[in-house]
């Protein structure tokens, strides 16, 4: 049961500083920069400066690290003729497999996560059932004194409401359970055939059945089908015992965990009052499901043809219903010509399918509760015989592809996995850079076999291009003083036949 949560306002004491007297004397002092007695908090700021610079350049550090960690996986082109074999060609068409591969586990995890609209067709049958017992009542004490002027007992008769709910076997929909009932049906007339009694021989036949069953899913408690239960007296609130009108459980937030706290998660639920009289109350139950379901309107109801839904059922109920009536515009699909029947209900001529969440919302409510009604007996006739008062009624059964897909998005191996094709895709890129530098001294090592001479004439001018830009002694923007090769040959394939030199002396000539 809920206690009552009462919040205690909590003070805090902070330091006021020392109030000067208004006959203090202050001394002047002359322009210049004025400072204060205690500095501890400009050191204090200047520390936090000091380790907030410390930590973006450690940020920075990290992202410069990071940014040096080689990215590309892919095989540079012109490897597959350097090496003997197909291996380059395998590797391309792994890589465009785990492309396509990504993109669909993508798409999968996509429509995993998408809500999916759920009619609760599937129900199954949770039995509830309700009792009570009786202490300290007048007629379970001892004998009055008939000639005694006082006739109290010294006794407050006292009751105890136990209410308790289990959800049945649904035989109809679990196959497995229907297989185990043949395969001892069948095994019980084995032995009627033989003369044996079926009985003596349970303990021989239930224990290689135990073995061998797999273990069965954790059955879901009472409070797993309700958001509330309220116990209301049917009588005047002035006369309840306590002061009490009614009792009332609230499933602690967030509700429909995996793992619920104690308090949301039980079969039975007890509470005692005192009372030395019958009362009859009502037990209300309200139904916890996701997503919720709504009671309709009854010109809405007409249209989607059902009392109870969900938010996204009733807004494909009205899609489904333009479509089928051919009430959508030629011009703009996404709106809808309204007939006399969803005029009724929307009172407009044309409606936005956009905007359709928000034109139903005056049409749902919220369901009714479950109204269980029970007399709290304290009279000697119901304790000589007690007979629990038992319901039965309907609730949504569990969607098995929902949990189904719940564990593979949740599965804990996941992120165990994802580190690990993490670090070997870091690898594998260590690997590719690897190839790319040995491609690189292959095509250096074999330009300077088939021409050593003009090959070594290149690399010393291209390395002192580079050392005097490095030194800040070029002239043309490195070393470009035309004493080069490519400089001295003329004609359209030459340097200067090119379109950058075309324009570069149009530009010189139209400044002069």
């Amino acid at each position: 049961m809920n206690a009552a949560m009462h919040s205690q306002a909590q003070y805090r004491n902070y330091q006021q500083s020392a109030q000067r007297s208004p006959h203090t004397t202050v001394s002047r002092r002359g322009p210049g920069l004025m400072v204060g007695g205690n500095q501890q908090p400009s050191q204090v700021s200047q520390d936090q400066l000091k380790r907030d610079e410390e930590a973006r350049l450690k940020a920075r550090d990290e992202a410069a690290r990071r940014a040096r960690i080689p990215t590309d996986k892919n095989i540079p082109e012109g490897v597959e003729d350097l090496i003997i074999g197909d291996g380059v060609k395998q590797y391309r068409d792994m890589r465009e497999i785990e492309r396509r591969l990504d993109a669909v586990m993508m798409r999968k995890r996509l429509d995993l996560h998408e809500p999916r609209p759920q009619t609760h067709d599937r129900t199954r049958t949770l039995r509830i059932w309700i009792s009570n017992t009786a202490e300290n009542q007048p007629w379970q004490g001892r004998g009055l004194d008939e000639n005694a002027f006082d006739f109290n007992t010294g006794m407050e008769g006292t009751f105890k409401v136990k209410i308790e709910g289990r959800v049945l076997e649904d035989e109809a929909v679990d196959v497995e359970s229907d297989e185990e009932d043949v395969e001892k049906d069948t095994n019980a007339t084995g032995d009627a055939e033989n003369g044996g009694d079926a009985m003596d021989h349970d303990g021989a036949t239930e224990a290689p059945q135990k073995a061998t069953t797999a273990p069965r899913k954790p059955r879901p408690k009472m409070s797993h089908f309700f958001k509330s239960i309220i116990i209301e007296y049917d009588r005047n609130k002035n006369l309840q015992p306590e002061n009490s009108g009614y009792i009332e459980w609230k499933k602690p937030l967030p509700s429909n965990t995996a793992n619920p706290p104690p308090m949301a998660d039980f079969d039975t639920l007890e509470f005692e009052r005192k009372s030395d009289e019958n009362i009859n109350c009502t037990i209300n139950f309200y139904h916890d499901e996701t997503p919720e379901r709504y009671a309709l309107s009854k010109e809405l109801a007409e249209i989607i043809d059902l009392e109870e839904a969900t938010r996204d059922r009733v807004v494909t109920g009205i899609w489904d219903y333009a479509r089928a009536m051919n009430l959508q515009q030629d011009e703009e699909k996404r709106n809808i010509q309204c007939d006399e029947r969803l005029r009724a209900v929307f009172h407009l001529d044309t409606i936005s399918f956009p905007h359709l969440t928000n034109l139903i919302a005056p049409h749902l409510s919220s369901l009714p509760p479950l109204k269980l009604p029970y007399t709290i007996r304290v009279d000697p006739d119901y304790h000589s015989a007690p007979t629990p008062t038992i319901y039965d009624i309907l609730v949504p059964a569990e969607d098995t592809l929902q949990a189904k897909m719940l564990a593979i998005t949740h599965n804990p191996a996941y992120n165990t996995t994802l580190m690990q094709i993490t670090e070997l895709d870091k690898r594998l890129a260590l690997i590719v850079q690897a190839i790319n530098d040995s491609k690189a001294k292959h095509a250096f090592l074999t330009s300077m076999s088939k021409d050593p001479t003009t090959f070594v004439r290149r690399w010393v001018s291209s390395q002192k291009r580079d050392l005097e830009v490095i030194l800040g002694e070029a002239t043309r923007g490195g070393g470009e003083d035309g004493l080069g090769e490519e400089f001295r040959r003329g004609g359209k394939d030459g340097v200067w036949g090119t379109e950058n030199v075309r324009e570069s002396v149009g530009l010189m000539v139209a400044k002069r």
